[in-house]
C-alpha cells in the first residue's frame, strides 16, 4: 500500500486490489487499509470507501476537524474522482460524455448484491469510452460517478450491457474470467484542502 500524500490534516493512499478499505466482521477480516495506516499514523480517521475488490486511491482525515469537512464534502459532492475500468464489448473511443441515470437497491436477499430498482436510491455515473483493446472485446472506459452507491459503477455497466472483467458478483463467468481481479481502479481524486483551502488534485496510474 503506498501513501501518495500526507500533511497535517490528511493522507491519500493507492489501495491495492484484494485489501478491505476497513475492517470485516470476525478476526480473519481485520486486515485492512484504515488499520495499517493506524501503525504509523494512530490519528487516521475514515472518510470514504472502496470496494475490497477495486484499488486506487482512498483519502483519510488525521484528525476530527478535518474528518467531518471532508465527509460534508464528500456528501456535497465537492469531490471530483475518476476510475478506470475494462469492460466487456467494443465501444467507439470518444471525447464525448455518456450518462447513466438508474436507482440502485439492495438486493435484499441476495445481498450484498445490488440491483436496478425504481424504489432505490438515485445513482448517476458519466462514462466514455477512451481505448478498445487489441485483442479481446473489450473497452477501456473512464468513469465519473456523481453520486456514491455502494456498488455503483459495477451495478451500472453492468446495467448497459458492460459487466467489468474479473467481477465476481456481476459478470458472467466468462465475463469473471477475463482477470484475476476486479479490473476497476480509482485513478484520480480532487477535492479543496479543509484547512488550506488549497486545491488538490492526485493521480494514480493502474498496476493491471
Amino acid at each position: 500500500m503506498q501513501i501518495v500524500h500526507v500533511d497535517d490534516d490528511l493522507l491519500v493512499v493507492n489501495k491495492p486490489s484484494g485489501l478491505l478499505s476497513v475492517p470485516g466482521k470476525g478476526p480473519d477480516k481485520q486486515d485492512c487499509v484504515w488499520t495499517r495506516l493506524q501503525v504509523r499514523h494512530p490519528s487516521a480517521l475514515v472518510v470514504h470507501r472502496l470496494d475490497q475488490a477495486t484499488s486506487g486511491l482512498m483519502v483519510f482525515a488525521l484528525n476530527v476537524p478535518t474528518q467531518r469537512a471532508l465527509s460534508m464534502a464528500f456528501e456535497a459532492r465537492q469531490v471530483d474522482k475518476q476510475y478506470l475500468a475494462w469492460v466487456e464489448g467494443v465501444l467507439p473511443v470518444s471525447d464525448d460524455w455518456q450518462t447513466i441515470d438508474l436507482p440502485i437497491l439492495l438486493d435484499w436477499p441476495n445481498r450484498p448484491v445490488h440491483i436496478i430498482d425504481a424504489s432505490g436510491k438515485p445513482s448517476v455515473t458519466r462514462w466514455r469510452c477512451v481505448q478498445q483493446h487489441a485483442t479481446l472485446p473489450g473497452s477501456l472506459l473512464a468513469l465519473q460517478p456523481q453520486t456514491g452507491r455502494t456498488h455503483q459503477l459495477r451495478v451500472h455497466l453492468k446495467a448497459i450491457g458492460h459487466p467489468i472483467w474479473g467481477d465476481a458478483l456481476y459478470a458472467p463467468p466468462e465475463v469473471q474470467a477475463r482477470s484475476s481481479r476486479l479490473m476497476l481502479h480509482a485513478q484520480m481524486l480532487a477535492l479543496q484542502h479543509p484547512v488550506s483551502s488549497q486545491a488538490l488534485r492526485w493521480t494514480c496510474a493502474a498496476s493491471w
